[in-house]
């Protein structure tokens, strides 16, 4: 496997289209589509969605780039060093380098204050989001393929990466790893793991509307999201691990996530029956 598209698509002068931009941007029409016909499901204006839209974006993209550069990147002269001494590069989004947790960070926040101050049904929207968000992360991710990034170690598998020298990191450049050398393509398994994850939370929101509480098809996405993410960070050579160790904060930030929301769901739908004892007639 070998991304053999130009990663801009036109170019004139300064100015440049690329396929990051775009496929980012396909992944997050595709996702406020499926959110707003959610809300409307659910009794919402679909345009207060499109409206929000815009104030949840640009939080989103900030948080999203500010994680991975003090973060998710590696320390060192490739990664925060290099943005510590040349902090334009912090801005030059799309050269690559977006977290989806720091994204959730930012854009969560944004719609929550958007949500109040607007007086909308906040758990509707979350839900709309939680439901557009996986079908957007499996289009855009595929932006990481054609900047060949976002890969993992070494491999032999039939599905292997191919990667340009120019685009590797330490310790995988030519010298020690021929050109033939194949890599965990992690782009392509978060894909799939997010088109599962879509196609889930749709049947369920179909299959058990009359018994789901507004909100939860948010919390069901916090649990499926972060538990692919945490075995698939297992084999990022692009992150910050704690010393001595094969984690990182991802891992740990996942962990608190799945904990929290499936509590958070099973105390939402525990039914707790109070039987009142019978009271059996007296015998004469």
């Amino acid at each position: 496997m070998y991304p053999t598209l130009d990663p801009i698509i036109i170019q004139i002068g300064p100015l440049a289209l690329r396929w990051y931009g775009v496929l980012m941007m396909a992944g997050i029409l595709a996702a406020s589509w499926v959110a707003a016909r959610y809300v409307a499901r659910k009794g919402e204006d679909p345009n207060t969605l499109w409206d929000m839209l815009f104030w949840v974006l640009i939080p989103g993209l900030i948080g999203a780039r500010l994680y991975y550069v003090f973060v998710q990147s590696p320390r060192g002269p490739n990664g925060l060093d290099r943005y510590l001494a040349n902090p334009l590069e912090i801005l030059q989004i799309w050269e690559g380098g977006l977290h989806i947790f720091g994204g959730f960070l930012f854009g969560a926040a944004a719609l929550l204050l958007y949500a109040r101050a607007n007086k909308l049904n906040t758990p509707v929207y979350l839900d709309g989001v939680a439901l557009g968000l996986p079908l957007g992360q499996a289009i855009a991710r595929n932006a990481n393929f054609i900047n060949q990034e976002l890969y993992g170690p070494p491999t032999t598998l039939p599905w292997g990466l191919r990667i340009d020298d120019v685009h590797r990191i330490e310790p995988y450049n030519l010298e020690r790893y021929p050109e033939a050398t194949r890599f965990h393509p992690l782009f392509l398994y978060e894909v799939i793991w997010s088109a599962l994850g879509f196609a889930l939370l749709l049947w369920v929101s179909r299959r058990f509307a009359a018994r789901l509480r507004d909100g939860d098809l948010a919390l069901l996405y916090l649990i499926w999201y972060p538990l692919g993410r945490f075995f698939i960070e297992f084999l990022r050579t692009d992150s910050w691990f704690f010393p001595g160790t094969p984690f990182n904060v991802v891992h740990l930030i996942a962990a608190i996530v799945i904990v929290a929301a499936l509590s958070a769901l099973i105390v939402r739908h525990r039914r707790i029956v109070d039987v009142e004892p019978e009271t059996l007639p007296l015998e004469a």
